[in-house]
């Protein structure tokens, strides 16, 4: 850790840097990543150089196979005619003869030059997937460059919200595991109170209904809050160890439900609720006007076998 910014039970804006890892690492990282990227780049552009010289190549190619088929049809047309006149007694046998080899060795010169044309349209084609596979790796290349300078960016942790410094537990020059919590941020401006009630007594609770809210460390001071949701099961279900229920020897005990309180902000010691602080709250369920508990979406708890259960699943 190279740099430690704000103090235990300091106040935080958005966005301020809060601690500095070193970023020597991670630099250095980046540098390779460019390095490898720039390398795989330069690759691809001599792929293009490659394709664009096989096409130059299957040009001249091409111009050879029609000079040597111009060749094979004067070779032919030679052959034509020394052989007529061989015939007629008018040159030699020999002149004929030597017609007909230079017939024959221009036809091998047009299956010489159709052969190499062929070769070098296979030696193109190849070359698309080289670039391909090149193109990927450049990409690839691209993202690793990518992914360290995201890391380089996280060298500096910032403020996600606006609150006060807790559990400060990373000190300047101490080495940091991927993961490790190093602080937290307690957003107080947006506490809010969770309540548990019992089952029995959420009938009567609705939506938006007022909260008077008594903490201990206020003396008799009171808080003013309303009914903002209800918790989509009991505390029960959300415990590390939830409990089984599907025994015989089943006892009924009365569950607890969450209920979300807002805390209304516009009070002065709104500000100045921690959490974890005991708190007593006292609804007014005189108003009926919003959503019911059963309104809201929850589910009642099931019975199964005419026989009671404590929870809903």
């Amino acid at each position: 850790m190279a740099e430690v910014l704000v103090n235990d039970n300091e106040t935080v804006h958005p966005g301020q840097v809060l601690v500095r890892i070193d970023p020597v690492t991670i630099r250095a990282r980046l540098a390779q990543a460019e390095a490898e990227a720039q390398a795989l780049e330069a690759g691809v552009r001599q792929v293009d150089d490659k394709v664009r010289l096989e096409q130059a190549m299957i040009a001249q190619r091409s111009a050879a196979v029609e000079a040597a088929r111009a060749e094979a049809g004067l070779a032919q047309a030679e052959l034509n005619r020394y052989g007529q006149l061989a015939s007629q007694g008018w040159v030699s046998a020999q002149r004929a003869q030597t017609a007909r080899a230079a017939e024959q060795q221009a036809n091998a010169a047009v299956s010489q030059a159709a052969a190499a044309l062929e070769a070098e349209r296979r030696s193109a084609a190849s070359l698309g997937s080289a670039r391909a596979q090149s193109v990927a790796q450049a990409e690839a290349a691209r993202a690793a460059v990518e992914q360290a300078r995201i890391d380089l960016t996280r060298t500096e942790v910032r403020a996600p919200s606006a609150g006060v410094v807790g559990a400060r537990s990373v000190r300047t020059g101490q080495y940091v595991r991927p993961g490790a919590a190093l602080m937290s941020v307690v957003p107080l401006s947006d506490s809010y109170v969770v309540a548990n009630f019992k089952e029995t007594q959420v009938a009567r609770l609705r939506i938006g209904q007022p909260v008077e809210i008594h903490a201990d460390a206020f003396g008799k001071q009171t808080i003013k809050g309303k009914v903002e949701s209800f918790a989509p099961a009991t505390g029960a279900e959300f415990a590390l160890i939830p409990v089984e229920n599907a025994v015989g020897n089943f006892t009924k005990i009365a569950q607890r439900l969450p209920v979300r309180i807002a805390v209304d902000r516009s009070q002065p010691l709104a500000g100045a609720l921690r959490p974890g602080l005991s708190l007593k709250v006292k609804v007014d369920v005189r108003d009926d006007t919003g959503p019911s508990f059963a309104e809201a979406g929850q589910i009642p708890a099931r019975m199964a076998s005419g026989e009671p259960q404590s929870a809903a699943r």
